[in-house]
């Protein structure tokens, strides 16, 4: 392991009074042979953070910070990596707090491996001595695929609800499969993922959505999202999707449920449109119960999901994004749209339509495990192909008029807008009309 590790990093550990550890991740994934093995460099010691700051500096590292109340020094070297030190520790929790109440410092390397969450992460490395250090048997859940919590599941997952997510998301880019005992742990505290920040969840979610990109496993952010279920935690962050749980659908159409398949639409999606994929039929459960049919689902789902992603605190521009997307997701599903409203749809949704269409595809996938190119997407290709041959115009810019243009032809400047989205609705439509000349010539027409 030593080959991959920066020779300053080993000169720290060697000028040290006590063994320094690499400990976590890093150690987890060169054991668990993931290629090339992804070092986060968390440090660990009994050594008081004076010591690790003034070796540090000696080495040639910068100190970025430093916190004496945790022992944490954080660091960087010269060529951008960064390190976070932490000393050998045993913090004491108030259950459903994510704060440590108390933090004692010790030298025993088994209480600070006790504190951390599964023995995958708590199997060390001695920099000084080229050594592993596993104090809790992890080395063999890693060679076994396996995640076991480091104390009493119950202990684990009641000082820290983030754990919760933490387990899926792990389980999920690892492909490790948690034991009975910590599953049962993690589901008798599947309530208080609800004490956790929305920042630290969506942050997360959003890992267990792109789980499949870190190590590929290929299906693993399909897994996640089944394990947050199976636990108990998905309902709770979603509890207006989870009601579509044995809500059974068109058998010619579906072979799952509502929330199986919306968890299938995110298998086949691309990892840029999970979030919409996950929430698509985010309105059927809720237009069930009250219509008896999800006719309006796309519609009434919109609004929910923008509820939801504002719960989470998503950032604006990507929940304005997904809102657009589950409202529009089911238009021409049945092909039978005109030529006509295509051109202009994808005019008004023209920055949204390849997600659009990639929403389409996992969709259709998720339906009976198709692969093949849905019908509608098929359609709305050929077309885009036949409309860029005619040159037909999708913005303002491609537009063979423009707001000087207008403002020269006497249009007055409240009326120009309102001129040249006209004008683009009509020459997309018609793009051999698409003519300076033309289309001043038309312009009452596009004033009305």
């Amino acid at each position: 392991m030593k080959d991959f590790l920066p020779k300053n990093l080993i000169m720290l550990a060697k000028n040290l009074p006590a063994p320094l550890y690499l400990v976590g991740g890093s150690v987890r994934d060169f054991l668990a042979r993931l290629h090339p093995p992804r070092f986060d460099f968390d440090l660990a010691a009994s050594l008081p953070v004076e010591i690790l700051e003034e070796a540090s500096k000696a080495a040639g590292f910068h100190v970025c910070a430093t916190y004496k109340n945790t022992g944490t020094v954080k660091l960087k070297d010269e060529e951008g990596n960064e390190y976070e030190y932490t000393r050998f520790r045993h913090d004491k929790y108030i259950r459903g707090l994510h704060t440590p109440a108390e933090i004692l410092f010790t030298e025993d390397i088994e209480i600070d491996a006790r504190r951390r969450d599964f023995t995958a992460n708590a199997v060390y490395y001695d920099l000084q001595n080229f050594a592993f250090v596993d104090p809790l048997g992890g080395i063999a859940d890693i060679e076994q695929k396996s995640l076991r919590t480091v104390d009493k599941p119950e202990k684990v997952f009641g000082e820290d609800g983030l754990r919760l997510m933490r387990l899926a998301r792990q389980a999920a880019q690892l492909g490790f499969i948690p034991t009975k005992d910590c599953l049962a742990g993690a589901k008798s505290n599947a309530r208080l993922i609800q004490d956790i920040s929305k920042e630290r969840i969506y942050q997360e979610l959003k890992l267990i959505l792109a789980a499949d990109k870190k190590y590929g496993n290929e299906k693993g952010h399909y897994e996640g999202l089944k394990l947050l279920d199976e636990i108990g935690v998905f309902a709770l962050l979603f509890p207006e999707l989870a009601l579509g749980k044995g809500q059974m659908q068109r058998k010619d159409f579906h072979a799952y449920d509502v929330l199986e398949h919306s968890f299938r639409v995110v298998l086949y999606a691309p990892e840029e449109i999970r979030l919409a994929a996950l929430l698509h039929d985010v309105g059927k459960p809720f237009c069930f119960q009250r219509d008896g049919n999800t006719f309006l689902h796309p519609q009434e789902g919109a609004p929910i999901a923008d509820g939801i992603l504002r719960r989470l605190g998503a950032p604006n521009k990507e929940r304005e994004t997904v809102v657009k997307l589950v409202a529009t997701h089911m238009y021409d599903f049945n092909c039978q749209t005109s030529e006509e409203k295509l051109r202009r749809f994808f005019v008004e949704n023209y920055s949204l339509l390849p997600w659009l269409m990639r929403l389409k595809q996992a969709d259709f996938s998720g339906c009976m495990d198709n692969v093949s190119v849905a019908p509608t997407v098929r359609k709305w290709q050929t077309l885009l192909a036949r409309m860029d041959k005619e040159n037909a115009p999708f913005t303002l810019k491609q537009l063979a008029v423009d707001g000087k243009d207008l403002l020269t032809a006497g249009v007055s400047p409240q009326k120009v807008g309102v001129a040249l989205e006209n004008a683009l609705r009509y020459a997309v439509c018609h793009p051999e009309e698409n003519a300076k000349e033309r289309l001043l010539k038309l312009l009452p027409n596009f004033l009305r």
